[in-house]
């Protein structure tokens, strides 16, 4: 079958996920996934989460190009992108990975700052007097 291109969303990151047959490559910004996050091993197993549990982690090469946020959130926008790449290659998918959320985009965000505040909530000590 011809590549397979799906977006993942989380925070502020965005990963464009490219996904075709092949032996199990994992390719992330040019490097392996070992080079990408290093010993973060938590955050290595929630972007491999997908392929384990649709079984494809040998059967699928996947290249992902991920810009904004930090390493943690680019991980779980890998992780969306994947999960969304692995429904439009087979549609059989979605059943096996909906009932684990990998197919919910996570719409939490940073809250603004307001006016007159430290942060978004933190404000100055109250004095009664």
């Amino acid at each position: 079958m011809a590549k397979v291109y799906a977006t993942g969303r989380r925070k502020s990151a965005v990963a464009k996920v490219w996904l075709e047959n092949g032996n199990g490559q994992l390719t992330i910004n040019g490097q392996s996934l070992d080079e990408w996050l290093g010993g973060l091993e938590s955050i290595k197993k929630r972007v491999m989460q997908p392929l384990e549990v649709s079984k494809q982690e040998t059967s699928v090469n996947i290249v992902v190009k991920t810009l904004g946020g930090g390493y943690s959130a680019q991980a779980d926008a890998v992780r969306h992108g994947i999960s969304r790449a692995l429904v439009a290659y087979d549609e059989q998918f979605r059943a096996i990975l909906k009932p684990y959320g990998l197919l919910t985009r996570d719409a939490r965000s940073v809250e603004r700052k307001k006016y007159g505040r430290k942060k978004a909530r933190k404000s100055t000590q109250f004095s009664k007097r």
